[in-house]
């Protein structure tokens, strides 16, 4: 099937949605933190869904709201406290066959995004990745202090007196420096973090834009559609606002560069109900898990959080729901951006690896064998999958898919033809004397051998290097992975006599 021609039909829906981010919506008692989206699609051929949806709807008509709708509010928090294991039979059997409805043919997408991160972001929004700092991950210490935290005094400053805002922070990290001073190896790392960021607010005098846009979500969404190779699309959000207003969330994919956007009502649309319900479990999941890791005081910040073992009481019904969640949300249509977030992911890397530490058992009874270590062994697995995560970030140098030629050959981001084996490309045309070329990138083959992107005559062209200018190549790329990026800049390039190459940064 030609995905470039195929048109799908894509639907938005969202959760834990605030309106406003003001003092009263980030500290009321049901307040979450992470902002979720979720869009579902497929191509129309392939709408069978659409009709098993509706056959369900009417076996669960007792679900209905006063509108006719069934929507993912009809969960309490509660009925998730613990993950699947706290659900009853009769939700068990209404999330087993919602869950069953899906298959290879449905696209998922979804974003978790922190409000506090927006925040944050704004504030050191002049700080990049340097040689010095990593700036990334003062962002995401920060933003992950206040989230767990949550400090009143601080979160009031950004609403009620801004001008104070920077000054409660510095006090607030001063004392978690202090703190952290009782646990020095656990807290090495976010001691460091905290260090560097009070150096940063040094140099900050004005209070962050509070103002949230919808962005992010949209922009993870237009890069999996890139992934995909899916041009023809209709996205369809749920109506929000005035009849004839545009709302903000659909003035935000159209911001992005998203095209046949649209608003209609979930009444008349399923497609519509359908993201609601995945939006709803998704975000209520990331919910529970934020609340059994938060910690209960200043004082608590120096102590392991686990899950309870109340999240492992399953019997073979809930552990049937986790691996078809699993599947949906892990397995169906892979893809790099099938879920997006922020610096800040620790909800949706923890969520993502309960579904797998789930899925690995092959029944309940495997589970109960070992009740009692579960939240241990489940802790170690997730804090595997938050290094991985960190030292992914910690590298700054962007990825991209490549789509390959029929000759074996791809453009770089710097629009440049490189080969899978470089020895096609062509070797820079250096001369004894000097010469200087406008270098856009340079780069290492999986062969070990340096490339470089120089514009010539208007045009991106990849040459090989001399392997005499390996360790020029490599130190280049060292700088660029920690956020130190020097390129694009004019290089000369010296051949003397003898054949030595001698490279000078303009």
């Amino acid at each position: 099937m030609n995905l470039l021609m195929t048109n799908y039909t894509f639907y938005y829906d969202e959760s834990e949605h605030s309106r406003k981010i003001n003092y009263q919506t980030i500290t009321a008692s049901n307040y979450y933190d992470n902002f979720v989206t979720m869009i579902v699609g497929w191509n129309p051929d392939k709408n069978e869904i659409l009709q098993k949806y509706l056959a369900f709807e009417k076996k669960y008509a007792d679900r209905k709201n006063k509108n006719g709708e069934i929507k993912s509010t009809m969960f309490k928090q509660k009925q998730l406290e613990y993950g699947f294991a706290s659900l009853n039979k009769p939700n068990i059997m209404f999330l087993n066959d919602f869950l069953s409805l899906f298959d290879e043919n449905t696209h998922i997408y979804f974003s978790v995004c922190s409000k506090i991160e927006y925040l944050m972001l704004q504030l050191f929004k002049e700080y990049e990745n340097n040689i010095f700092y990593n700036a990334d991950f003062i962002k995401y210490s920060v933003t992950k202090t206040l989230i767990k935290y949550h400090p009143q005094k601080i979160i009031k400053c950004i609403y009620e007196s801004p001008d104070d805002f920077i000054d409660e922070l510095k006090k607030f990290l001063l004392n978690r420096i202090e703190y952290n001073k009782s646990q020095p190896e656990l807290k090495k790392t976010e001691t460091e973090a905290f260090i560097d960021a009070i150096a940063i607010l040094n140099t900050i005098s004005k209070a962050p834009n509070i103002n949230w846009n919808y962005h992010m979500a949209f922009d993870g969404f237009k890069k999996y559609l890139q992934e995909k190779k899916i041009e023809n699309y209709n996205l369809i959000l749920d109506k929000e606002g005035r009849e004839n207003e545009i709302s903000k969330t659909l003035q935000s994919a159209i911001d992005v560069g998203l095209k046949n956007v649209k608003e209609l009502d979930s009444k008349n649309h399923p497609g519509l109900r359908i993201a609601d319900m995945l939006a709803g479990i998704i975000s209520k999941l990331l919910k529970s898990i934020a609340t059994a890791l938060q910690y209960n005081s200043f004082d608590d910040g120096i102590n392991k959080k686990v899950l309870s073992q109340k999240w492992f009481e399953l019997d073979e019904d809930q552990l049937i729901l986790y691996k078809k969640f699993f599947n949906l949300i892990c397995v169906l249509q892979p893809a790099w951006y099938k879920s997006y977030s922020g610096i800040y992911a620790d909800d949706l890397i923890v969520l993502n690896s309960l579904l797998n530490y789930m899925s690995n058992f092959e029944s309940s009874t495997q589970i109960q064998s070992a009740l009692n270590m579960q939240p241990e062994y489940f802790n170690a697995y997730a804090c595997e999958q938050l290094n991985r995560y960190f030292e992914r970030k910690s590298c700054k140098l962007p990825i991209s898919q490549i789509n390959l030629n029929e000759d074996e050959s791809f453009f770089n981001q710097r629009n440049g033809k490189m080969y899978l084996n470089s020895s096609n490309n062509p070797m820079l045309p250096l001369h004894e004397g000097t010469q200087i070329f406008e270098v856009l990138s340079v780069g290492i083959d999986h062969k070990n051998i340096p490339l470089i992107t120089v514009k010539l005559n208007g045009n991106s062209q990849c040459f090989r290097l001399p392997n005499d200018l390996f360790e020029w190549v490599y130190s280049l790329i060292g700088l660029a992975s920690i956020g130190e990026n020097i390129l694009p800049s004019e290089v000369i390039f010296t051949l003397d006599k003898d054949k030595k190459i001698y490279v000078d940064l303009i």
